[in-house]
């Protein structure tokens, strides 16, 4: 991997300390972007009937563009075809640039019809259902079902779909169509090798980790290029040690929330990694891909990530590596929540633009993506749980999915879903990530970490530029 040192120190405190990565000045965006059309009117709408409840005009061509990321957009080319058998033609965009193609054209006026808006760049949608840019789903969501037609959409979704759509009233705007299990994942076989079995204890944890320090192999690597990705094992590690509304208080923008006592036991058991050598060196400089290969490589024995890295990771991982997911180590036995605590959530964001020239279109199309035949397709494609209840019964499903339904099933009630990664995208990403990734390359301790996290969720409560949300 070779040294990853130069330079590396200085963005992460310039993350930290300058608590955001700016968002680039809208003249600066790339102007090769391609949108729904040439900002003028929208296309004249269809008829309502039963075969399209929604009203699509079937002539009109659809514009759809895919995050190509973790599930590739395979999956979205086969629903293509799916809608085309009734309507028209859709134009396919896929890129990893998500905010960089598509906010000048939410800013125009004429964005694509569907925008899969996820990845590392993804838009802050907090900020454009402010401006009244993303069109409610309402009629999607009470169209008849094509999975179930004696169900409308809303009534075949799993429980909590509809409320990660939600931004502070009873409008849906984001359709997350993916269901993500996060946690800490490792191979099953790495661990029978070294004859040690999945820490339940951060006590046992570390002792893994030393057994495999003494083999050359380290403990943990991550994507230190996208830190925000320890929140999907320390937001649920702080709920364990201190029950779920610390999590809830972090996500309100509470006074002192970030100080609880909670919060600070988790950073000092994660710095341990660090301090005791038990991190893959060069971790902090390197991103998702690399880190994911380093792991299947058998560099690292755990990652936190979540349920697309199985699809993700596909090409480097070997045949007898049996992915696995677990949730993150409890503490010790004065936990608040049990070991089986895990973050999962519907994931993976669709939505529609108000200002699309085929609003009717775009939501046909995630009505069509929401089918039976779609659903299972994706499961099938990249080994992830759709949005849709029942769409993965009877399908033959790879280790990791086994795994992440077997974790989701066994935490019951305890699934805890943070919404600061929602309502505060900056916030969540730049300025409490970029403080993690400091703190996990030795550049500061977890009291002054603390201290950094609450800091920036006080300067974004008093910011009246940003909207704010809590929970009911």
């Amino acid at each position: 991997m070779g040294s990853t040192e130069v330079g590396r120190r200085d963005i992460l405190k310039r993350s930290a300390a300058a608590g955001a990565l700016a968002l680039p000045a809208i003249g600066a965006l790339s102007s090769c972007a391609t949108g729904g059309g040439d900002g003028d009117n929208t296309v004249e709408k269809g008829k309502k009937t039963d075969d399209n409840p929604l009203g699509v005009n079937k002539t009109a061509a659809l514009s759809v563009v895919i995050f190509n990321g973790g599930y590739g957009d395979q999956y979205a080319v086969d629903a293509h075809k799916v809608y085309e058998r009734s309507y028209g033609k859709v134009k396919h965009e896929k890129t990893q640039k998500i905010r960089t193609r598509m906010q000048p054209l939410m800013v125009k006026g004429n964005p694509p019809d569907v925008i899969n808006n996820s990845g590392a760049e993804n838009m802050d949608v907090a900020s454009l259902i402010e401006k009244e840019q993303v069109a409610d789903l309402a009629p999607l969501l009470d169209a008849p079902s094509l999975f179930d037609p004696q169900k409308k959409v809303r009534d075949t979704l799993i429980p909590g779909t509809i409320e990660k759509g939600r931004f502070g009233g009873s409008e849906v705007y984001q359709l997350n169509y993916s269901f993500t299990v996060y946690g800490t994942w490792y191979s099953k076989t790495a661990l029978e090798r070294l004859d040690v079995e999945y820490p339940k204890t951060w006590d046992e944890m570390l002792a893994v980790c030393a057994k495999a320090k003494k083999q050359g192999i380290a403990g943990w690597t991550y994507a230190g290029k996208h830190p925000y990705y320890f929140a999907f094992t320390l937001y649920p590690f702080i709920a364990k040690i201190g029950g779920a509304d610390v999590m809830k208080a972090i996500d309100n923008l509470e006074p002192n929330a970030w100080k609880h006592d909670a919060v600070r036991k988790a950073f000092e058991a994660y710095y341990e990694l660090y301090a005791k050598g038990y991190v893959l060196k060069g971790t902090p400089g390197i991103d998702h891909i690399q880190s994911q290969t380093q792991w299947t490589k058998g560099n690292a024995l755990f990652i936190p990530n979540g349920s697309w890295v199985e699809n993700e990771a596909r090409k480097t991982t070997p045949k007898d590596f049996q992915m696995t997911v677990a949730p993150p180590s409890s503490l010790d036995k004065s936990d608040a929540m049990p070991f089986e605590t895990v973050f999962a959530e519907a994931s993976e964001p669709f939505m529609v633009p108000a200002q699309a020239k085929n609003v009717e279109g775009g939501m046909e199309w995630l009505r069509v993506m929401m089918s039976k035949e779609c659903a299972q397709n994706f499961t099938q494609l990249v080994s992830a749980l759709t949005c849709v209840q029942g769409a993965a019964d009877g399908l033959d499903l790879t280790p990791g999915l086994t795994s992440a339904g077997e974790v989701l099933s066994a935490a019951g009630e305890n699934v805890i879903t943070p919404r600061i990664h929602d309502w505060y995208l900056e916030l969540h990403k730049d300025q409490i990530g970029g403080t993690i990734a400091s703190m996990m390359a030795g550049d500061m301790k977890p009291d002054e970490a603390v201290k950094r996290c609450q800091d920036f969720a006080d300067r974004t409560a008093k910011d009246s530029s940003v909207k704010k949300y809590k929970h009911t």
